[in-house]
């Protein structure tokens, strides 16, 4: 990435990360969106799935081309230890039947002496001993006995379980990332809160230092602040601490560069859930598309047994090496029916119809599952809602009682004690509500994806 398009995408990620975040129904945050296609793109498992989406593509490619026919050029060069001829009596036989033939086209008797000046042509080799030949063979299957045809059918349904395998991978990277967002934003969002104490202490630490001066309170008073300040100062380094190593995981899981992932600024937002009806989910038409490929399977085998009809076609390029025997060209058309194998194909179709059987099972387990995981996301989004009206309440409780607290510290009715701790209930109440809106946004992102409606 060069400098020009850093420095764009960096300016794009930090107007981008003023946006809060909302519920899925409305518009994403684009930030965010950007990071899910970058953890989509980068993830290994993906690929792989992708990868085994090919082969089954290449399986369906490989079916359909049992139907093309096959041509082959041969060609070859034999040296034998002789020449191939008739026996003795034959070759006799062969002249003796060529001189009574010559005769009788010279018109002299069956009984006359053959001529001396006529030439006799000695018998042709049935092969001579170097030959050269050169052809072409042509292999054509008609019919396949549905065994290819069923082939091709298991293959396009391992392709599809493979697909839907693959969108159930990509909502578990999705909740992943989402997740570790908003743990982001949420860290962001603890340290303001930090922020906001850390002013409340330098208030309460300048007023303290004027009430010592005037004789109005001890060096004690001023320590317990000190103490306060040293704890929040753990607390501000735990959370440093917290967001760099949210850096690396999101760094991990979208291969985005550290920097850019440092200058995001992600908020978190009461987010609500729009009540849609649930969906099957891509692991349950993972399996179902995998129950189908298996039963294809199962045909497939099955098929051994169908004849098959192929033709059959050769033609030789050179005459003048064939032997008397051999034919110059031939077409035919054959069946073959493989009328018993030992039970190899019944056993390999049973198999994959147990196969079958144990991705019904699987199905049903897998919907009793789903079920059952709705209800409890729908149970948790409700309990969040309620922690997240509760937290409202105590942090208006929280922040009257501290000032109050303060007030009366000035008017010398209360101790700095009681303002620290009116001060720590402020920061807990106020850490309380953002850990509300992280779990109802985690709870309605999970019942999004219970509910199978989750897509990316």
């Amino acid at each position: 990435m060069n400098i020009s398009s850093l420095k764009t995408k960096l300016l794009y990620f930090l107007l981008a990360g003023l946006i809060p975040a909302t519920a899925l129904s409305q518009e994403i945050d684009p930030t965010l969106e950007i990071l899910i296609q970058k953890a989509l793109e980068k993830n290994h498992g993906l690929n792989v799935n992708q990868l085994e989406g090919e082969q089954a593509r290449v399986d369906q490619k490989q079916a359909k081309a049992v139907f093309l026919p096959e041509i082959t050029l041969n060609g070859s060069y034999t040296r034998l230890n002789d020449d191939i001829t008739f026996d003795e009596d034959t070759q006799n036989l062969l002249m003796s039947t060529q001189k009574l033939l010559i005769k009788e086209a010279a018109g002299l008797p069956f009984n006359a002496d053959f001529p001396e000046n006529i030439p006799l042509q000695p018998a042709s080799n049935l092969q001579d001993k170097n030959f050269l030949k050169s052809s072409v063979d042509l292999d054509w299957v008609l019919f396949s006995g549905f065994e290819a045809t069923n082939a091709l059918k298991a293959a396009k349904h391992k392709e599809a379980s493979l697909n839907f395998v693959g969108e159930a991978e990509k909502d578990k990277i999705v909740l992943n990332l989402m997740e570790t967002y908003d743990k982001l934003a949420l860290v962001n969002a603890s340290q303001e809160v930090l922020a906001a104490s850390e002013d409340h202490l330098k208030d309460q630490e300048r007023f303290v230092k004027k009430a010592i001066e005037n004789g109005l309170a001890t060096p004690i008073s001023r320590k317990k602040i000190e103490l306060a300040q040293q704890q929040l100062e753990a607390k501000q380094l735990e959370f440093r601490q917290n967001k760099r190593l949210l850096i690396e995981v999101l760094h991990q899981i979208t291969g985005e560069n550290r920097e850019i992932l440092r200058s995001l600024s992600p908020q978190l937002n009461a987010i609500s859930f729009t009540g849609n009806s649930a969906e099957k989910r891509a692991e349950i038409q993972a399996l179902e598309e995998a129950e189908k490929a298996a039963t294809y399977k199962s045909k497939m085998e099955k098929s051994n047994f169908i004849p098959k009809l192929a033709l059959k076609g050769h033609y030789e390029f050179l005459e003048d090496d064939l032997s008397l025997l051999d034919p110059q060209w031939y077409v035919g058309v054959g069946i073959k029916w493989n009328v018993f194998d030992g039970g190899k194909s019944k056993l390999k179709s049973r198999k994959s119809q147990l196969e079958a059987q144990k991705y019904q099972e699987k199905i049903k387990e897998a919907e009793e599952m789903i079920s059952l995981s709705i209800v409890k996301a729908e149970m948790s989004y409700e309990a969040a809602l309620q922690n997240t009206r509760i937290a409202q309440k105590e942090i208006e409780l929280a922040e009257a009682t501290f000032e109050m607290l303060k007030k009366q510290h000035r008017n010398d009715l209360a101790s700095i004690s009681d303002v620290l701790d009116g001060l720590r209930d402020l920061e807990s109440a106020n850490f309380k509500l953002q850990e509300s809106y992280f779990d109802q946004s985690k709870a309605a992102v999970t019942l999004m994806h219970a509910k199978g409606i989750l897509n990316y």
